[in-house]
């Protein structure tokens, strides 16, 4: 999708749509707000020119993977003050994935990254 402000609702409608369709509906409200919150990230963050979301669905898990092409912009939870206005989504994804992290592709000359998280049913948030 391209790298807009519409990019997180475009993200979360669809991972939820996907995981609604394909019987994982106790997955969707927590996949909807990490996807939320990992796009609108990438948004912020990057001058990448699309977001791409790309989600892998197992029997009792899904996987949500968000690509940019800003390598050199990793993910860092932010600090849990409730003063804060931003800076606590990160924190949010740690605290309902069962995973989360980022893999950096390109070698020796990066070119892009990936920030993924994990769902499983029976886990955190679930």
């Amino acid at each position: 999708m391209p790298n807009s402000a519409c990019a997180p609702r475009i993200a979360r409608d669809f991972v939820g749509s996907l995981l609604r369709i394909t019987d994982h509906p106790a997955l969707a409200d927590d996949a909807r707000l990490c996807v939320t919150e990992v796009v609108t990230n990438s948004h912020r963050h990057t001058d990448s020119w699309q977001i791409q979301v790309d989600v892998t669905v197992r029997q009792r898990e899904v996987t949500v993977y968000v690509k940019d092409d800003k390598p050199y912009a990793l993910p860092v939870p932010g600090n849990s003050d409730t003063q804060q206005e931003h800076g606590r989504g990160l924190l949010l994804v740690e605290n309902l994935a069962a995973q989360w992290g980022s893999t950096v592709y390109g070698g020796r000359s990066p070119v892009a990254k990936t920030v993924w998280f994990t769902l499983a049913e029976g886990a955190a948030g679930t």
